[in-house]
């Protein structure tokens, strides 16, 4: 499953608008602008470098259902990376192992900034 269709899956209140980044982050948009695009890249600008020893480096994993993966949170409650099955071996799976690599994946997309898909749902009823 492609993480556009993993997103669309997990990502439940019809209403949210969100934007992925080419490593699987993804920033949901609670109030949505008229650039969903530039919105969810400044805010990804701001709070997804990972700095070390302060909140910016701090993570929990959510393991999703079904197979899906996982999602690492940070400190931005909008702000959540993809890790998916086929990145992990299931030998190395633990919470520390796929956080580090989501914060990791957080971080390559804060500094690359590249959009993959905007979902935009502001005329969702």
């Amino acid at each position: 499953m492609s993480p556009i269709d993993v997103w669309r899956r997990i990502v439940i209140d019809a209403r949210k608008s969100w934007v992925l980044f080419e490593n699987g982050t993804c920033v949901i948009l609670a109030e949505p602008g008229d650039d969903l695009a530039g919105q969810a890249v400044a805010l990804l600008r701001e709070w997804g470098p990972v700095h070390a020893g302060t909140p910016a480096g701090d993570f929990d994993v959510i393991e999703l259902p079904d197979g899906l993966g996982w999602v690492v949170t940070g400190h931005h409650d909008d702000i959540l990376t993809l890790v998916g099955p086929d990145e992990i071996s299931p030998d190395d799976v633990n919470d520390l192992v796929v956080g580090l690599l989501g914060r990791s994946k957080r971080h390559r997309d804060a500094e690359g900034l590249v959009v993959m898909h905007v979902e935009d749902r502001r005329s969702a009823p």
